[in-house]
């Protein structure tokens, strides 16, 4: 369902064109060609990289922080970013990167080898409170456990982390536990971004309070006004709900970014940001929804950016509340759910039905021995009669609002087909939906949600991006413990032979979809849309954006 007709001109998005000379009164508009002014589908959760997830802050951080590797510009091969070279020990165990010499963080405080230990012991000791799924969810993902876990959280011994070591300056080591073939691209994305210590310290980075539902209440500053990288932007200012403000550093120890100012303005509803586009209040936005790329393509006013399909749309289950810790009631779901019909009527064409998590695109997809789910209502109510639960079914079922995924273009129109599909099942839905920011992640990634809408869009080419991620390890997200999954998936990121590996992931596709902690239901197509007078963007596979807004210029509105 669309919003209102007073929605389609955001309150933050007039205050925000009063930065770059809008003109209601004749009626024209036209924005400074060192600006630019960018819809994005929702706020920031926070804008510190390692508390955070979703590609709505990633985006934004993306342009403050480096990693010590990167991506190439629309790619996925791994490239010098903070780091200008690196080499590994003959069992993988340590990697050492020489580092840019020269550099600055934008608070004018030396980058060198002792600020990246310092991040990297900062993440690995983590209070107790910061180490929820919700908050530290790709260091978990990637790294594991933490020096000192908080209750019934994973310790040191499940770290592949061991410790960073210094030589000198400008010469550093990360020492691991184990052999990591995914390590290298997994330090490349923004959540492992490098910040000034003199910076975490002053505005206390880790201060704060997390509530019931996984939200970080920071009493610090430095998620929210004082965050500081060696990025080509630093943040000027912050209105939560209006706008979100960058600036060019002039500290920046590459390209000098063209552009001065990036403001970045959440508009939940779809149709707000193409009217927002058409009018010329934005220069361009993500998350295009599919239903709207006829009408980007037919102006020859803008451009329109589609990505490969890099991404996957998932009903998630929490196997800790019952009776989802029962195959058997997981297999009713997967039967009752008509996501085919989802896939191909709500994504514009360019929507695939999923029948594993990983997308074809990479290798260990499994072309062979995936159970199929093909919707098959009875077949769902017969499961449940076998699992020995009340028929119908009562399971609670949550989707997000004021936000819009490749995956999800309309979530809320998702999640009505479904309920649908589900109650002719043997099941009764009983609809729950939040915003997502912050409510709706949290919720989910806390292990609060027995269903839930959600996907994933590809950080780094690997299936370990994909499957390591979501189930080589416990996660209140999906509340299971399945140790003989984690131990392929493990042996998996582990093997160096390039054929072994594919062999070791088809497998795990295979294990997935038998375990069926989720049910994937498309494999989706993002896409971005610019003003055609902004230059420099070039689309690629990963990430929220997958090019720094530096390469960008705005050769003047009309």
């Amino acid at each position: 369902m669309r919003g209102k007709i007073r929605l389609l001109i955001p309150l933050g998005l007039i205050a925000a064109l009063s930065l770059v000379g809008y003109s209601t009164a004749s009626g024209n508009k036209s924005t400074a060609k060192d600006t630019l002014v960018y819809g994005a589908s929702a706020d920031p959760a926070l804008l510190d990289p390692s508390l955070v997830s979703d590609g709505e802050s990633l985006r934004v951080t993306d342009q403050i922080f480096n990693s010590l590797v990167g991506f190439k510009l629309g790619g996925t091969q791994v490239v010098p970013e903070l780091a200008t070279s690196w080499s590994s020990s003959k069992n993988l165990l340590a990697w050492t990167f020489k580092l840019r010499r020269g550099v600055k963080f934008s608070d004018g405080t030396p980058f060198n080898a002792a600020a990246v230990c310092a991040n990297y012991t900062r993440w690995f000791n983590f209070p107790a409170p910061l180490q929820s799924d919700a908050l530290s969810y790709y260091w978990q993902t990637v790294f594991g456990g933490f020096a000192k876990p908080a209750p019934g959280g994973l310790g040191p011994d499940k770290s592949l982390y061991r410790g960073c070591k210094t030589h000198g300056q400008y010469s550093v080591s990360i020492l691991l536990t184990r052999a990591s073939s995914s390590f290298l691209a997994a330090i490349g994305l923004p959540n492992f971004g490098i910040a000034s210590p003199t910076a975490l310290k002053k505005y206390q980075a880790d201060a704060g309070s997390v509530d019931a539902t996984g939200v970080f209440h920071p009493t610090g500053t430095f998620a929210t006004r004082n965050p500081v990288g060696t990025g080509p932007f630093m943040l000027q200012s912050w209105q939560t709900g209006n706008k979100l403000v960058l600036v060019a550093n002039p500290n920046y120890w590459g390209p000098k970014p063209k552009l001065k100012r990036v403001i970045f303005i959440p508009i939940g509803d779809e149709a707000a940001r193409v009217q927002a586009l058409q009018s010329g209040e934005v220069q361009g936005f993500d998350n295009v929804g599919p239903q709207d790329f006829g009408t980007i393509t037919k102006s020859s006013k803008f451009k329109l950016f589609k990505r490969p399909p890099f991404s996957v749309g998932y009903v998630g289950i929490n196997q800790s509340i019952p009776p989802m810790n029962n195959l058997l009631v997981r297999q009713a779901l997967a039967y009752g759910l008509n996501g085919a019909q989802v896939a191909k009527a709500f994504y514009g064409g360019v929507g695939t039905p999923a029948n594993q998590f990983l997308p074809p695109a990479l290798f260990g997809f499994a072309k062979k021995g995936v159970p199929t789910y093909s919707y098959n209502p009875a077949k769902a109510q017969s499961l449940l009669k076998q699992a020995g639960v009340s028929v119908p079914l009562k399971v609670d079922f949550w989707y997000p609002t004021a936000v819009s995924r490749p995956y999800m273009p309309d979530p809320q129109r998702n999640f009505e087909a479904f309920k649908a599909s589900l109650e002719k099942s043997g099941f009764q839905v009983v609809s729950h939906s939040a915003p997502w920011r912050p409510d709706y992640r949290a919720g989910v990634q806390a292990g609060k949600d027995q269903l839930f809408l959600f996907g994933w869009i590809a950080d780094f080419g690997d299936p370990a991006d994909f499957l390591n991620v979501h189930f080589g390890s416990k996660t209140a997200q999906f509340g299971f413990d399945n140790p003989k999954l984690f131990a392929l998936l493990q042996k998996a990121d582990a093997e160096a032979d390039a054929e072994k590996r594919t062999v070791l992931y088809e497998q795990a596709s295979v294990e997935v979809m038998k375990f069926l902690p989720v049910i994937p239901y498309v494999w989706a197509t993002g896409a971005i849309a610019f003003d055609k007078n902004v230059k420099g963007f070039v689309p690629g596979p990963i990430g929220p954006v997958n090019a720094p807004l530096a390469n960008l210029f705005y050769t003047g509105g009309t």
